[in-house]
């Protein structure tokens, strides 16, 4: 018989090592598990988090620590430990099995499998007593009707291949499917307090994104409203850390007030590159401002000194939700002089009475008080005083993981920071994260997925190709290096090799190498983060515009054709299909700047990055250059730095004008709403 110890000492993920010295006997994921599943007959009791997870440490506390709950899952069940976040290609085959049971999903995810790994039954978080009372039926069924949950267990098998392998039947996309977008999103839009739907309310950065392109191309301006209120509204909501700067994860309240307090950098990657859009698109200041503090929130707290990012901060310290963030009044009164608190807490909106547990204060910026007020000498001394003291205070845990998936997201939210900013600060952090992924992540050339205490591991999968891909785009058109480029082209390679469904275009999550995975899926619609065949369509179309390479369109059609039936029904939960859609069908332009002297083109790619052209590409040579592609035969005519916008490989005369060039690109094809 296997030896029977908790495994997980030897693992580097944050969230294993949370649960190293449970009495539990955890195995994590793989062959020594599943052997010994095997070997003992016993089903397999799988629990899926992360480290930074609230519910994931109350089961731990009320569970796995507890030796009566770990007697019993060490003498009936093989225990095994997974990280969400490592391995997304797990979870999400479990969680799709919890859906299928029709449940509601959830982190701790709980599954109960078979010993050849087949969900037969399952739930998120479960109280001790409950958790307990399910443990002991389902060793009793287990024992005395095997086959009949092993049946169960095909079943359920069998539905989610056939659910991540068919192919939706219906029409393609057409342009009717921006109005259908707008009009879902205004049906669930709340107008009162902004965001879409109740509490717990998320922000949807993409949803945000695509109502940009609605607004830009059929003038619609509650597109526009939508946008800017839910921006303000999140802004100054408790969601933001008006101290700290960056984003929680969600709001527990429809108002935006009370976060779930932990920070991803995901969310925080996705909302700044949100809230740089709408300042290039409505040129007010505070959607900027907060972009660029939500990047200075990264660099300063979730930075590795080589240069990757991390993964999240936990909601909690010293046990308590939100302990880090919030205050009392009296802690604000014995910090601040009286004209502090009092300008304080009316732009804030304390009460001594609290807003949050235990008569504690969460700060959210009153409507009566413009952005700007942030500025006020008295209420900036305030903050910086109480900001101070905080840092002293004992930070939540903080997940040091380095995923490539996640830092391709960031890489692009600070690649855009500084086009928005002129910021090198932005660019040389972009930078350096390619940097540090090439170096550890991709150290034979294929994406690995996770980086952590030395140790680079699990192979990657689409998202982390399409996500790095987009952000090397984006750090490409900031400096124009041409090895950003190349290794965007070198990657695209290996992930159509890897990944590519040749039958029903699109691209597969995973490899197919994985004999762990009982399914190999291919999924178009958004989640907490952007679709990777979604992202995917939209880096091959700014990838045939770089190169001329006609097989990235072919490839981009494929992809967005494999989802549209789905997409036309449900289309606002694939707004970053649709963002790909809408390029295809915009004027988007490449352009060539071809400098007579280095820095005569910084005039027109000032005004560029700006203002709001979401669909452009733009190729730039310091002197004469063939790559990319979009570069050849382009000269700069009689001495001058000249512009050539071109659309589908055709380029229109040549331009010395930057401001003219410009006004070519604010030509688009527009959108008609139909009437509601």
């Amino acid at each position: 018989m296997t030896e029977k110890y908790n495994r997980l000492v030897h693992e580097k993920s944050p969230y294993l090592l949370q649960h190293k010295d449970n009495p539990v006997h955890w195995y994590a994921w793989g062959e020594e598990a599943f052997r010994a599943a095997k070997e003992e007959n016993k089903p397999i009791f799988l629990s899926i988090g992360y480290s930074t997870c609230h519910w994931c440490h109350v089961m731990e506390h009320e569970s796995f620590e507890k030796e009566e709950v770990a007697a019993v899952l060490n003498r009936d069940f093989i225990p095994i430990k997974v990280d969400r976040e490592e391995r997304p290609d797990v979870d999400d085959i479990y969680m799709s099995a919890l859906q299928a049971m029709k449940q509601r999903g959830g982190w701790p995810l709980s599954m109960f499998l078979t010993p050849d790994r087949k969900p037969f039954y399952g739930g998120t978080y479960w109280p001790k007593p409950v958790f307990l009372n399910l443990l002991g039926q389902i060793e009793k069924v287990w024992r005395e009707s095997a086959a009949q949950v092993t049946e169960t267990g095909n079943s359920i098998v069998e539905f989610l291949k056939l659910q991540k392998s068919a192919q939706a039947e219906g029409v393609g996309l057409s342009e009717e499917v921006f109005g259908q977008f707008f009009r879902q999103s205004l049906m669930s839009f709340d107008s009162r307090w902004g965001g879409f739907g109740g509490a717990p309310k998320f922000p949807h950065a993409n949803q945000l994104s695509m109502l940009l392109r609605i607004w830009r191309r059929s003038g619609e301006a509650r597109a526009l409203e939508m946008v800017k209120f839910t921006l303000d509204k999140m802004a100054r909501g408790g969601i933001y850390d008006h101290l700290g700067y960056g984003f929680a994860r969600y709001s527990t309240d429809e108002r935006w007030l009370i976060p779930h307090f932990e920070k991803m950098l995901y969310d925080n990657a996705q909302l700044a590159v949100a809230y740089l859009e709408a300042y290039r698109a409505t040129q007010e200041t505070a959607f900027r401002r907060v972009a660029l503090e939500t990047l200075d929130y990264v660099l300063r707290v979730m930075t590795h000194p080589e240069g990757g990012f991390y993964s999240a901060e936990d909601a909690d310290s010293e046990g308590e939700e939100g302990k880090f963030y919030v205050w009392t009044f009296e802690e604000l009164s014995e910090a601040l002089s009286r004209d502090e608190l009092d300008h304080f807490c009316r732009v804030y909106q304390v009460s001594p009475g609290g807003n949050f547990e235990h008569g504690t204060n969460n700060f959210s910026l009153a409507p009566e008080f413009a952005w700007s007020e942030k500025d006020n000498p008295l209420l900036k001394s305030a903050s910086e005083k109480l900001f101070r003291l905080r840092e002293a205070r004992i930070h939540p845990h903080k997940d040091d993981k380095i995923l490539t998936a996640w830092n391709g997201l960031m890489i692009r939210s600070m690649a855009l920071g500084h086009q928005v900013s002129g910021d090198k600060k932005y660019l040389e952090a972009a930078g350096r994260a390619m940097d540090f992924l090439k170096r550890h992540l991709a150290p034979d050339g294929d994406l690995l997925a996770r980086y952590r205490d030395g140790e680079a591991r699990f192979a990657g999968r689409l998202d982390d190709y399409a996500y790095l891909i987009q952000g090397l785009i984006d750090l490409y058109q900031c400096d124009f290096r041409h090895e950003v480029l190349n290794w965007a082209l070198i990657l695209q390679g290996r992930q159509d090799a890897k990944f590519w469904d040749e039958e029903g275009g699109g691209y597969f999550f995973t490899d197919g190498s994985d004999a762990s995975l009982l399914v190999r899926g291919k999924e178009g619609m958004d989640g907490a983060m952007p679709n990777a065949n979604a992202v995917s369509a939209s880096n091959l179309l700014r990838l045939h515009d770089l190169t001329l390479d006609a097989s990235y369109r072919a490839k981009a059609l494929k992809t967005i054709e494999a989802f549209a039936p789905l997409a036309s029904e449900y289309p606002t939960a694939f707004g970053t299909l649709l963002l790909a859609y809408d390029a295809l069908t915009d004027l988007s332009s490449e352009v060539a700047v071809v400098e007579a002297a280095e820095g005569e083109g910084e005039i027109f790619l000032h005004g560029l990055r700006e203002h709001f052209y979401p669909n452009v590409v733009v190729a730039s040579t310091r002197g004469p250059s063939n790559f990319p592609p979009l570069l050849q035969d382009k000269m700069a005519s009689g001495g001058k730095t000249t512009f050539y916008v071109c659309r589908n490989q055709a380029c229109e005369a040549p331009l010395q004008d930057a401001e003219v060039a410009l006004k070519k690109l604010e030509e688009f094809t527009p959108y008609v709403l139909l009437a509601e």
